[in-house]
């Protein structure tokens, strides 16, 4: 179990350098944004433009701040999400442009190589407490909104705004609880077998 804080989050520049992105979390934990097998990041968009290209990656995106944005991807009807909206999932290597509803945006992106990883991505309001599975693999929780206190096993932790708790295979089940309320971002990653 790792507990990420915000003030300790990367701010990098986008791959297509039209803005930047503050990493939460990769796999492996090499430089550079082409050698990765997972990655989760938020981004603030702040202008209509092009999504940066990921070659064999699939990407995942929510809405956290702002009003909204349309995605138009190649091939697929336009999406158009807000802070209400599931994740939405589409490929990383096809070309994507996206078109801001209102002012800026902050998203989540949840990103995974194809050839290594599948992900899913889900959000949850929270009012008391919930117990979430043990991990089958590498598991994420984001604190979206409000705080929340996070048990597994003995080890007792309080999750703030934007923290990360991230878990591995070997962790049991955990307990989180708000006692106010509190929205979640819970990303599971499976690893594919090897061929």
């Amino acid at each position: 179990m790792q507990v990420l804080r915000v003030a300790d989050y990367r701010i990098m520049p986008w791959k297509n350098g039209l803005g930047s992105t503050t990493e939460i979390a990769v796999s492996p934990g090499a430089e550079g944004l082409d050698g990765f097998d997972w990655r989760i990041s938020m981004a603030r968009v702040a202008a209509d433009g092009p999504f940066s290209r990921f070659p064999g990656i699939d990407r995942t995106l929510l809405v956290l701040d702002g009003d909204g944005i349309e995605l138009a991807v190649q091939g697929s009807t336009v999406a158009r999400l807000d802070r209400r909206s599931a994740p939405h999932g589409f490929a990383g290597d096809v070309p994507t442009a996206a078109t801001l509803l209102g002012g800026p945006i902050v998203d989540l992106n949840v990103m995974t190589r194809r050839t290594a990883f599948r992900h899913s991505v889900s959000r949850f309001d929270l009012a008391g407490a919930r117990t979430l599975p043990a991990p089958l693999g590498p598991t994420v929780v984001f604190v979206e909104e409000g705080v929340v206190s996070v048990q597994v096993a003995a080890t007792l932790e309080v999750l703030a705004y934007r923290d990360t708790l991230l878990l591995d295979a070997q962790s049991p089940a955990i307990r989180v609880e708000s006692t106010t309320s509190a929205r979640l971002v819970l990303v599971e990653l499976r690893a594919l077998p090897l061929t």
